[in-house]
């Protein structure tokens, strides 16, 4: 049987995101998306009610601010109290899971989808998706950003601006592009 390009995505297998099933999930998460940035603040509620229906499963107390933007929603998981601060941007072509406690500053961006080097490739849209893990209590600083299959352990920080292309230790401090831990 053959696969469709979202179990393709889904699979971690090369896919054609030029698909009118991805399309149609993209066109859906950008109406929620739109839905949450537009709507006014309710203190009633901690998530809003279109980004809660969108994402994949999310814990209690967690606050996304807007602007927001994701490219699925579908493929999110958010533990219990995760906070991510204006103008976050998660490309959720593969799974992303953000763990209890966990922070993220303005401007982070997280990218799932790895462009084939190929360029004719490229240009027929074929790419694949590594997931983005975040443990428990991890810190992200503003305007970092998270490249495709990267874990961060419970308790790492990430500097702002850090761009991290590897995974980070539990407990560990990381800043800079390409990110790393500081000399001693």
């Amino acid at each position: 049987m053959t696969k469709t390009e979202r179990q393709k995505m889904q699979a971690g297998e090369w896919y054609c995101c030029l698909d009118s099933e991805l399309a149609a999930l993209r066109h859906q998460a950008r109406v929620a998306v739109h839905q949450h940035n537009m709507a006014p603040p309710d203190p009633a509620e901690n998530l809003s009610p279109a980004l809660a229906a969108l994402f994949a499963a999310h814990g209690g107390n967690c606050m996304v601010e807007a602007p927001f933007h994701c490219a699925y929603g579908i493929n999110i998981r958010l533990g219990r109290n995760v906070y991510l601060n204006a103008g976050c941007t998660i490309l959720d072509t593969a799974s992303v899971t953000i763990g209890d406690g966990s922070m993220l500053g303005p401007n982070v961006q997280i990218y799932c989808a790895q462009h084939h080097k190929d360029r004719a490739l490229r240009a027929r849209g074929l790419e694949i998706a590594y997931p983005v893990t975040l443990g428990q209590d991890v810190w992200i600083g503003g305007a970092a950003i998270l490249m495709p299959g990267v874990t961060i352990g419970d308790g790492a920080i990430v500097g702002a601006g850090a761009v991290v292309t590897k995974d980070v230790p539990a407990g560990a401090t990381v800043t800079g592009n390409p990110a790393r831990l500081p000399d001693r």
